[in-house]
């Protein structure tokens, strides 16, 4: 009876179609300003300028705000003119707590160097008039570093192995390796063009390791961590879909 009973039972497949909403409520703009950023890391890289033509390539094709062409503002020489206070008649003051004077480190070679710039995102007068600038936009900013890492220790292979007849099987193999690699820590923030008020930040963190003897380009390791970073990116400012599947009984 039970094996007539399985015997009658009808495997199907039924898509699934999951909305996920946006994390940011764009409908007030009509462009997006992916402004620049303050990077720092590895030499061979330009995170700036790489971030900036990575994110602006997304929006043109997944976003309907329309995007803004223009150079990435130098951000970190803006962060330490502001910290000296405003020199033109009409320019952009500093934020009330970013501390006059303030020591900039020479390089951005990893996360601490960036605390010193972090001010500039709180500076609503500068980014209300960088809105103005461009009929007030969405703006996209923040901070990218992307620097180099290594590490060593055990790590699980898979091997192939092979018995007296030739069959093959593949086992787990713990083996101790030298490896090398990138870290990827974007921060995106984003501003009301309007205002010039933070309306939503977000940090990331990558990471990819490669054995010690391949070599990977430094931009190529940039590229395939960003591929980890586009979709939430992307989230934020549209609804995207998980399409899927699940598997019923009937």
């Amino acid at each position: 009876m039970l094996a007539a009973a399985a015997g009658c039972t009808s495997v199907y497949e039924v898509p699934i179609d999951t909305p996920i909403q946006a994390k940011l409520d764009v409908t007030p703009f009509s462009r997006v300003h992916v402004a620049g950023f303050i990077s720092g890391g590895a030499e061979d890289v330009d995170a700036n300028m790489e971030t900036v033509r990575l994110l602006r390539s997304q929006l043109r094709t997944k976003s309907r705000l329309r995007v803004i062409e223009a150079d990435p503002l130098p951000l970190q020489q803006v962060a330490r003119d502001q910290a000296r206070g405003p020199s033109v008649p009409g320019e952009a003051p500093p934020p009330a707590d970013l501390p006059a004077g303030m020591a900039f480190p020479e390089k951005i070679l990893d996360e601490k160097d960036l605390e010193a710039f972090e001010p500039i995102f709180a500076n609503a007068a500068y980014w209300k008039k960088i809105g103005e600038e461009f009929q007030q936009p969405l703006i996209v900013t923040g901070t990218v570093i992307f620097r180099p890492h290594q590490a060593s220790g055990i790590v699980t292979q898979e091997r192939e192995v092979y018995d007296q007849v030739g069959r093959r099987t593949v086992m787990p193999v713990r083996v101790y390796m030298e490896r090398k690699g990138y870290i990827l820590r974007p921060k995106l923030v984003f501003i009301d063009g309007r205002s010039g008020a933070v309306l939503y930040q977000e940090s990331y963190r990558e990471e990819r390791l490669y054995p010690a003897q391949q070599n990977v380009p430094a931009l190529s390791s940039f590229f395939e961590q960003m591929d980890a970073v586009l979709p939430s990116f992307l989230n934020t400012l549209s609804t995207t879909r998980v399409r899927g599947s699940r598997i019923m009984l009937r």
